[in-house]
C-alpha cells in the first residue's frame, strides 16, 4: 500500500492517506494538491475546452 500526499477539501489539511479514505481530521474526501504536468503538445486540448464548456452551461441554467 503505497501513501500518497493529499488535501482535504474542507478543512484544507495535508495527510499522507491512500487517495480513496477520508479526511482524518474532519473525514471529508481528499484531493491531489499538485498540478496536473503541462505539455505544449496537449493530445486532449480540444476534449478538456468541450468539457468545460458543457459544465459552464450547466451551471448558467
Amino acid at each position: 500500500m503505497t501513501k500518497y500526499l493529499q488535501k482535504c477539501k474542507e478543512c484544507n489539511k495535508y495527510s499522507l492517506q491512500n487517495p480513496e479514505s477520508k479526511c482524518k481530521y474532519c473525514g471529508g474526501e481528499l484531493i491531489n494538491p499538485h498540478p496536473p504536468k503541462f505539455s505544449p503538445i496537449d493530445k486532449y486540448a480540444k476534449y478538456r475546452i468541450e468539457y468545460f464548456k458543457e459544465e459552464f452551461k450547466k451551471r448558467l441554467k
